[in-house]
């Protein structure tokens, strides 16, 4: 089966190039397709704290995607894990997802934080983020991941 999608706006951001960590630092916006959305679309954001970016990768090489395990980040003191243990880039379907403070919505634009995707990126879809579809229960994961995430904002 194949699947199509159109996105729906782009990334917006002063990161350009594609490199791990420090996305805090970054400015991000989504900037909606005016061609389709009107700023009715995103009517009702701002009562919202969060929202959830789904956006395809679509600058990651082909030729490195991953469909087996390796070392987070190549980190041999890290565990071998399937590449659905972690959340790198080079994935099957090359979907990135991140749940981001909304800062400002103006038009068409929607001014965000901690938007791990470069600039040009395409956005495939955003939804609001509601704590009912939050984690329920504790939460717990490996220690390389806590480790491999500490500069990750």
């Amino acid at each position: 089966m194949n699947i199509s999608m159109s996105p729906i706006g782009v990334v917006r951001s002063t990161r350009k190039l594609k490199q791990d960590d420090e996305w805090g630092r970054e400015k991000a916006s989504i900037e909606l397709d005016s061609s389709v959305f009107t700023e009715e679309a995103l009517y009702g954001l701002d009562a919202f704290s969060h929202v959830i970016v789904i956006f395809y990768m679509h600058e990651v090489n082909q030729e490195r995607i991953e469909v087996g395990a390796r070392h987070p980040r190549n980190n041999l003191n890290w565990p071998k894990v399937g590449i659905f243990s972690q959340r790198g880039k080079n994935r099957p379907n090359q979907i990135g997802i991140t749940i981001c403070p909304i800062e400002q919505r103006d038009g068409l634009i929607l001014k965000v934080k901690n938007l791990d995707a470069i600039d040009g990126t395409p956005v495939l879809d955003i939804k609001p983020y509601m704590a009912e579809f939050g984690p329920q229960g504790e939460i717990h994961q490996p220690v390389w991941a806590t480790e491999l995430m500490r500069g990750y904002f």
